[in-house]
């Protein structure tokens, strides 16, 4: 089955891709420039294409971006730090931002002849994003098989949405993911933070998988505080 990844660069994407290049079927990497701060991210998807030898589709969604107003990924409001499940986090959705993306990478692939497109949405996404949770992605691939009836059957791909974080890095450490050659940090610094929600769900997602954590943190420590907070008002 030839599927294209919807690759941000990050940890899971990155490791969906190398997990569908180890099965033969992977066939493309597609990415969106929405005007993310983290646009480094990006990087990180061409290199991973380029690793395993894909085609490399770069959507350049600047001029959506901007209009998707009031998210700290795309305007000048400050990436707060703490764990990923805190309301505080809310701030980092992008309206409709999977859906959008999912629908113009269905439309890739109908025109390239590609079986299906695989996204990494996960089940730690589900509190903060509502465009990751199961009944988004049925949802989704039951509207793209009525959109492209008669035309193409193309399948939507999500084997980590019911699975954990930790669950994709160990998955991805048996794939032979390179874990340093991906970008979860919303900040966007020449490090990880090491302090914002996706940092500190990629630094515990590691320590639960019991696989070691290349990624150097300018604050490496932050996360298990964040984590015992999280814990205290639970």
């Amino acid at each position: 089955m030839k599927t294209a990844v919807v690759c941000s660069g990050g940890l899971d994407s990155v490791s969906l891709a190398h997990i569908l290049a180890t099965e033969n079927a992977l066939s493309r990497i597609i990415s969106f420039d929405y005007g993310q701060r983290h646009r480094k991210e990006l990087d990180f998807a061409a290199r991973t294409a380029e690793r395993l030898g894909v085609p490399f589709h770069l959507i350049d969604m600047r001029t959506i971006g901007a209009a998707l107003t009031g998210s700290a990924l795309t305007d000048d409001l400050e990436v707060p730090d703490g764990h990923y499940a805190e309301e505080t986090m809310r701030i980092t959705v992008v309206p409709n931002r999977n859906a959008i993306m999912l629908t113009i990478a269905f439309g890739v692939a109908a025109a390239q002849g590609d079986d299906a497109v695989a996204t990494a949405v996960h089940g730690g996404d589900h509190f903060i994003y509502p465009d990751c949770r199961p009944g988004f992605t049925d949802a989704f691939a039951a509207m793209q098989s009525a959109a492209l009836e008669g035309y193409a059957k193309v399948a939507l791909h999500v084997p980590f949405v019911r699975k954990s974080k930790a669950d994709i890095v160990a998955e991805g450490a048996k794939a032979g993911t390179p874990f340093a050659e991906t970008w979860s940090c919303y900040k966007g610094g020449d490090l990880h933070c090491g302090r914002c929600g996706t940092c500190v769900e990629r630094r515990e997602a590691f320590d639960l998988a019991g696989v070691p954590d290349p990624t150097p943190y300018a604050d490496p420590d932050f996360w298990r505080e964040a984590i015992a907070a999280r814990g205290e008002v639970a």
